[in-house]
């Protein structure tokens, strides 16, 4: 084994993106607000439906001001909403939300949990979301979270009722009130109870509120003052929690930072009532559990608190986690005893990381790591052990004051190292509202822990401690400096078809290409490749010898193979069989500068759509707007997409400066605009003069659905309509075409009721709910038991050309192989062919 040693004073501090992957000292002020928080016994656990559901306002309050550990319970990870960043949608999109939670929380200091639920999009009251959602493991869950954080207090975002403004909104609160009854008894759950103890809370309350004009505070509710200046932190609360929720990037929740006080305002749901304060009747301080010691060892500690030498604390601090492991109560000790050893941690200035040049690695495989170690004090941090995956090694090293040690050791990742992939993403979903997890210890958890960690042996004082590095990845990004992130297990080698889908018509074969991505420097022999079209094995080849990097193979199936199968929405699947070994993964890998990158994996699938799939456009300007797939579809149709830009609406300058050309739009068959652009594309308000002239002269304008949210135009149609919080959230809702014969309806392709089978998650949201007489809808439908609505398709005629807005959800229905979706969205983008 070789192992090099190297000492090096340290002159700066490093700057690092992501600080999960290292054991890093926290600021002075947090240490000081973490000792406060540590002199508090009473815990908070806020409760709601989605990402961005939280009030972080409170939670900032609670966490800085009253210094209670709390943490914030969100049913689900937000897979069913939009994303105004990519083209990311449900569990990719989950992913994404829950590292911008898990952001928002390094900020205002709150934990993160999660249950099972998936986000299934948009619901009108609770009887709905648990027609997908089963209540009784929603409930299991929360229980679990309840028995494993042990609140005292849970505080609800949202009512049972419908002024929670969504369905998944109000379960939330159903879900609260009847976990807050049964966490603590012995007969509920009871196989939790090998890994957790029954748990009381005292109190359940709602925190009422003022969205727009519904506001259900009251006088007689109670009250508390949040939103102070906070001198630790150079701001108010309320200003704090705007930086925090502004991090809710996808979802576009930016959200500013007011300063100055404010009033919450609670109302009474279960348990005992408060009174005066959110904490009546609990326990506040360890005096009162009959630990006056603790208390006053941490009285003497934050009193003498040294902002500039935190390390001077550390004397007393191992003096007082002596008496925090004599402790009886054993949930309480482990609960302490993890907050103070990140306390002396950070006091000790400790840093430790374990780090490579490599981002991904195959199992199996050795890479050489540099593990980093420093600590800021005088009394000697010792290095006693380490342990690295698959050996030990002892050390006794003291680490001298800020002097790096950096220990070289090459690594060799275990055979049986599991893919980096989030726990709830491993396994195929148990429905299509609930995850699947390998565990069910793993429920709550934002993410699993590593598994993949150098463990070391420290001594500071008397006092011995374990710390675990995981593996990481460390390169130095030419803008954001040092970049850590975890280094990620990825499959020796990977498949994906080319295509994200496939469109082919009755009469004609299928060309579909096979991707190889060889992650490892083995060699696979005798393989052979396998091809199933909705379960039928069609064959493939063989690969006598494959290795090298990354390769494509073709495939034709036939049009007679195609014909055989009557469903026009088809399942193409890949594997690969080498060496008694089946490949069949695809990774999905995410990256934004605001995360880590993300990554898991699914099947080497494809959906394929067949049948009378008829286009009349070669080509369509798109006006972006929050991402969604369509352009891509539009690609793979075989129809030209350009993105347009300044320079196509107002045409070149010449050098006389004056205009040297028209601009471009008259090229364009028809022109989209992205689901979101009025929220998103801040050039509109140029642009749309240019569009209506556009359709004018002869143009075909495509739009597709906008919110009132954060709206760069007021009119978006030659003749007004008005776009309301109307919706059908029920794929399967009945439609009835409201004109047949319309020409929209019958060219070039014939829609039917059929057109409207197949749809997922809802047939589309924020229909128009008033509108000039000159516009013409083309569709009413609704949710069981609500009005009919017909703003789910408006036309008009408008000079010599056609306007369209459609709010349905084809950004949703393309990506899932719909093919009455795809011919009706053709048949729009053809209406000026007609």
């Amino acid at each position: 084994m070789f192992r090099k040693v190297i000492t090096v004073f340290i002159l700066g501090f490093f700057t690092v993106f992501c600080s999960a992957q290292q054991v890093r000292p926290s600021k002075s002020s947090e240490i000081y607000r973490d000792l406060k928080t540590l002199k508090n016994i009473p815990k908070v656990l806020y409760l709601a439906a989605h990402p961005d559901d939280e009030n972080t306002g409170l939670l900032s309050w609670l966490i800085n001001k009253q210094n209670v550990e709390t943490g914030y319970l969100s049913l689900t990870r937000g897979d069913g909403g939009q994303n105004l960043l990519g083209t990311e949608q449900g569990a990719a999109l989950g992913l994404i939300r829950t590292h911008e939670l898990l952001e928002a929380r390094k900020l205002d200091g709150a934990q993160q949990f999660f249950t099972r639920a998936i986000d299934f999009g948009f619901s009108k009251n609770t009887t709905d979301t648990f027609k997908q959602w089963d209540e009784d493991s929603i409930i299991a869950d929360v229980v679990w979270v309840i028995r494993k954080f042990r609140p005292d207090v849970i505080i609800c975002r949202f009512p049972p009722t419908a002024a929670a403004g969504h369905g998944q909104h109000a379960a939330s609160a159903v879900v609260a009130e009847k976990a807050f009854k049964l966490a603590g008894d012995k007969t509920a759950f009871p196989n939790q109870l090998k890994y957790v103890n029954v748990w009381q809370p005292k109190r359940v309350l709602w925190n009422t509120f003022r969205f727009g004009n519904n506001n259900t505070t009251a006088e007689d509710q109670l009250k508390v003052t949040v939103g102070q200046y906070d001198a630790q932190l150079g701001m108010g609360y309320g200003e704090l929690a705007g930086l925090s929720r502004s991090l809710h990037k996808s979802q576009g929740a930016g959200t500013q930072s007011v300063a100055g006080i404010k009033t919450e305002y609670f109302s009474h749901v279960d348990g005992e009532p408060a009174k005066t304060t959110l904490f009546d009747g609990i326990n506040k301080t360890w005096t009162k559990e009959g630990n006056s010691d603790i208390d006053q060892s941490l009285d003497k500690i934050i009193s003498a608190f040294n902002f500039n030498r935190p390390d001077f604390s550390l004397p007393d601090l191992l003096i007082l986690r002596k008496k925090v492991m004599a402790l009886k109560d054993s949930d309480l000790k482990k609960d302490k005893i993890k907050a103070l050893d990140q306390i002396i941690l950070s006091c000790a200035g400790f840093m430790g990381e374990v780090v490579t040049n490599k981002a991904e690695a195959v199992a199996g495989e050795s890479h050489n790591f540099r593990l980093n170690l420093i600590s800021r004090t005088e009394n000697p941090v010792v290095l006693e052990n380490i342990k690295w995956l698959n050996q030990s090694e002892s050390f006794n090293r003291k680490l001298l004051k800020d002097s790096l040690i950096t220990i070289q050791h090459e690594i060799q990742i275990p055979a049986d190292a599991a893919l980096t992939e989030p726990y709830w993403l491993a396994k195929s979903p148990i429905n299509a509202a609930t995850f699947s997890v390998p565990n069910n210890t793993l429920i709550g958890l934002p993410e699993a822990e590593s598994p993949l960690n150098v463990l070391l042996g420290l001594k500071i004082g008397s006092e011995n401690f374990q710390v675990k590095l995981p593996l990481s990845f460390k390169k130095l990004d030419p803008v954001r400096g040092d970049v850590v992130e975890a280094m990620r297990i990825v499959p020796a080698l990977e498949l994906k078809f080319i295509q994200p889908l496939y469109l082919v018509k009755e009469d004609e074969d299928l060309n579909v290409s096979l991707n190889f991505k060889v992650n490892s420097n083995k060699q696979f022999n005798n393989g052979k490749v396998n091809l199933m079209l909705n379960g039928e094995r069609l064959g493939g080849g063989d690969l006598k010898s494959v290795s090298g990097k990354d390769f494509t193979v073709d495939y034709v199936i036939t049009k007679a193979k195609l014909t055989s199968i009557k469903s026009n929405q088809l399942q193409l699947d890949a594997n690969f069989v080498a060496d008694g070994i089946t490949y069949n993964k695809k990774q999905i890998l995410i990256q934004y500068p605001h995360l880590p990158s993300l990554q898991y994996f699914t099947p080497a699938t494809v959906a394929v759509m067949k049948g009378d799939i008829q286009s009349k456009v070669k080509k369509v300007g798109y006006v972006q707007g929050a991402g969604d797939f369509i352009p891509d579809f539009l690609r793979i149709a075989d129809i030209q997409v350009d993105v347009l830009k300044d320079e196509d609406f107002y045409g070149n300058i010449d050098e006389s400066g004056g205009n040297g050309s028209q601009n471009k739009l008259s090229q364009y068959d028809a022109i989209v605009l992205g689901v979101r652009a009025n929220n998103t594309e801040k050039k509109l308000g140029r642009w749309m003069p240019f569009l209506w002239s556009y359709v004018k002269a002869g143009g075909n304008l495509v739009m597709q659905y906008n919110t009132n949210q954060d709206t760069t135009v007021n009119q978006l149609g030659m003749y007004n309509f008005s776009i309301a919080n109307k919706r059908v959230t029920e794929e399967n809702a009945e439609v009835k075409f409201l004109n047949p014969n319309h020409k929209l309806l019958n060219f070039p392709n014939k829609i039917t009721a059929d057109d409207f089978k197949g749809w997922v998650q809802e047939r589309g949201a924020y229909f128009p709910d008033q509108w000039d007489a000159a516009y013409e809808p083309l569709f009413e439908m609704h949710d069981t038991g609500e009005e009919p609505l017909q703003g789910s398709t408006l036309y008009a005629k408008y000079g010599k050309g056609n306007f369209i807005y459609t709010p349905l959800a084809f950004f949703r229905q393309l990506p899932a192989g719909n093919v009455g979706a795809a011919r009706l969205f053709l048949n729009f983008l053809s209406a000026q062919k007609n």
